[in-house]
């Protein structure tokens, strides 16, 4: 038997970059992108390499073209992490596996590198794959916390809960990582939310414009670590930027949303140095007539738009900077 397994790309809405400072974020799933896992038994472990994982290039151009868009790792490494912390929570928790082996390979259609959580959607599904092969049940609420622990602990990727969380929960959510009770607990408060009181939400993608986020935020940790005020105080209000977009989703102020999501990005901005490319692609946006922020790291921007002509005219101007534009899938 054939098991597969999927996790989808997702969109912070609201909050990031605090969630990985104790913040507070509202998130999407993406359904129009996702990463896919088969697995089925085999008499040995075998991970299976995808075009990104090889070694063999076309020429010297190909190779540069190859590392600037997926890095100097694929995905295989991924789903490593993903195989020995899923050993390790059942070995932690007493849980008894059966022996035996599997073959495992994973397929991906989110654009790399631009803020839409491809690679934690790898793990997910990874994780996913393996829960029902050896028939381990993980909770809900634990699981995200997982998940990070193989991207951190074991790669050593600068990464925070907010995208592993929505990654298992999906549709809308709103997460809240107070300090005290993440500390006590190790995972957040959860809440999830209907996605038929979302507004009109578009997203924007340059392919181009990816970087690995890690390394986007590496110089906002050192100077959280340091103590920055400006950044601590930028934080805290992103923070509250989410518990206030809360509040204007359930109660459908769509017009609070609208500057909520603008005042996000402009906070961003406050702490972190945003490329011409990336400043283009909200500044676009922004002039259509639509709000704009990061949908994580940068090269992907999401907002709202008010009707059909302003979709249109959202198409249109981005795609004269190499950006394609979608209505994000949801439920």
């Amino acid at each position: 038997m054939i098991i597969e397994s999927r996790a989808f790309a997702r969109a912070g809405l609201l909050g990031n970059p605090s969630d990985g400072y104790f913040g507070k974020t509202v998130s999407i799933i993406i359904r129009n992108f996702g990463a896919s896992v088969s697995l089925y038994e085999t008499p040995e472990l075998k991970i299976e390499e995808t075009e990104v994982d090889l070694n063999t290039f076309r020429n010297i151009h190909h190779l540069a073209d190859s590392v600037k868009l997926t890095g100097y790792y694929g995905g295989t490494r991924l789903i490593k992490a993903a195989i020995k912390k899923f050993l390790e929570y059942c070995e932690t928790n007493r849980i008894r596996i059966s022996n035996k082996n599997f073959t495992i390979r994973y397929r991906s259609s989110i654009p790399r590198q631009v803020g839409l959580a491809g690679s934690s959607a790898i793990v997910t599904a990874s994780m996913r794959a393996l829960m029902k092969f050896y028939e381990v049940e993980i909770p809900q609420h634990i699981l995200p916390t997982l998940i990070l622990k193989a991207e951190t602990e074991e790669l050593g990727i600068n990464a925070g809960l907010q995208d592993r969380v929505i990654q298992v929960y999906e549709g809308c959510v709103y997460m809240d990582f107070e300090k005290e009770h993440l500390l006590a607990n190790g995972f957040g408060k959860y809440e999830t939310i209907d996605p038929k009181l979302l507004p009109k939400l578009y997203l924007a993608y340059k392919i181009e414009l990816g970087k690995v986020s890690g390394t986007v935020l590496n110089n906002i940790r050192e100077k959280y670590d340091k103590g920055d005020q400006l950044v601590h105080d930028t934080l805290a209000e992103l923070a509250s930027v989410a518990e206030q977009g809360r509040t204007a989703i359930h109660n459908k102020d769509y017009e609070t949303l609208n500057k909520l999501i603008n005042h996000n990005f402009d906070l961003r901005c406050k702490i972190m140095n945003i490329s011409e490319s990336n400043m283009e692609l909200v500044n676009t946006a922004r002039c259509c007539g639509a709000s704009a922020k990061f949908s994580g790291s940068g090269g992907a921007i999401i907002g709202m738009y008010e009707d059909d002509e302003m979709l249109h005219k959202l198409i249109i101007n981005l795609r004269k900077i190499n950006a394609r534009v979608i209505k994000p899938i949801i439920m």
